[in-house]
């Protein structure tokens, strides 16, 4: 190769530099700002009922039929499950005779009352005996009013041997089986009211959940994937559950109410507050020797390596410390692109 042709080598290979030099390139550009920040914990818990109920019978008997099983929706009156009530309804029967029979009582001693009451003011009665029969017809009228209670329990003991959904439910968890003897107040169905969903996690003891008070929790059910819930965290127990030495965080749900979701395993991420900074994407950042910097953007679209202090790396971001302010432009996506002065323009996102 002569001299010539290798001068003309050199000027076309510094031209085609030159060009690359000045020609701009389409980039992601991420103006600065400094924003609340969060700091998030992962967590995985279960969906229950905000408010549930557990029913049993008054008074211990011979369990007669369960209609119900777990996962069934019932609507308020519903009869659930019945006992066996041979015993209270024949005491209504003898507390339906008891009130015939003090009625009857009341009945004769008001007559008598009248009587006597009449012959006083005739002149052949005694006021001792007129005394004497309005004292019996106010024993009486007590002996009724005993009989009618007597009358109104064993109604009631009759309605208490069928256990009814107090309102619109779903049954979540059945603990007895017909021909079953159990005690008065034992626990046989337990229901979930329509109301609300919860998230409920066992966490460790950290300080971190001082600031969890009402913070935000992304929900995704484990046999769900696609699904997205969120909520909100309403309740912290003050206290470490001495059997699993964690904490019990719970959290409503927004949204409708799902029956579908109770028991269903959840992973939730909990967004808690952490102040204010400066966030960029991962790939806005590149390295200037051993140290972590960016990209900045000049107003006149060229770039300068500026180096960064990392407070901390999130999920698909980087928090900054210091090394740039509000009001900043940084590359983002293409930042390996870039060297000192190399011009760029909005692009890819931007």
């Amino acid at each position: 190769m002569t001299l010539r042709s290798l001068l003309a080598l050199c000027t076309i290979i510094l031209g085609a530099g030159t060009a690359w030099a000045v020609d701009a390139i389409a980039v992601e550009i991420v103006p600065v700002e400094e924003r609340p920040l969060t700091f998030d914990i992962k967590l995985t818990g279960t969906i229950a009922a905000q408010d549930s109920i557990d029913l049993s019978f008054p008074a211990g008997g011979r369990i007669t039929s369960i209609l119900v099983q777990a996962g069934d929706s019932v609507r308020g009156g519903y009869a659930l499950a019945r006992s066996d009530d041979v015993q209270q309804q024949q005491a209504l029967v003898q507390a339906l005779a008891g009130v015939e029979a003090a009625q009857a009582a009341e009945q004769q001693a008001a007559q008598a009352a009248a009587r006597t009451a009449e012959l006083l003011e005739r002149g052949v009665g005694t006021r001792a005996a007129a005394d004497a029969a309005e004292q019996a017809l106010a024993a009486a009228r007590g002996q009724l009013e005993s009989a009618r209670t007597s009358l109104r329990q064993a109604r009631r003991a009759v309605l208490d041997a069928v256990i009814r959904a107090p309102q619109a439910a779903v049954v979540t968890a059945r603990w007895a089986e017909p021909g079953q003897v159990v005690g008065a107040a034992q626990p046989i169905l337990r229901l979930a009211a329509l109301t609300r969903l919860e998230a409920v996690f066992q966490v460790p003891d950290t300080p971190q959940l001082d600031g969890a008070a009402d913070a935000r929790i992304s929900l995704v059910p484990l046999d769900r994937p696609g699904a997205e819930l969120t909520a909100r965290v309403t309740e912290i127990a003050p206290l470490v559950d001495p059997a699993t030495g964690s904490v019990t965080v719970r959290a409503a749900v927004d949204g409708p109410f799902d029956a579908s979701l109770l028991g269903a395993a959840v992973q939730g991420t909990l967004h808690m507050p952490a102040g204010t900074g400066i966030e960029v994407p991962w790939s806005a950042l590149s390295a200037s020797g051993p140290s972590p910097a960016v990209w900045r953007v000049a107003p006149d679209g060229t770039v300068a390596l500026a180096p960064v202090e990392i407070e901390r790396f999130a999920t698909g971001r980087v928090v900054l410390r210091s090394g740039v302010s509000p009001g900043d432009s940084v590359v983002g996506e293409g930042s390996h692109l870039m060297f000192p002065g190399r011009r760029v323009v909005p692009g890819k996102g931007s």
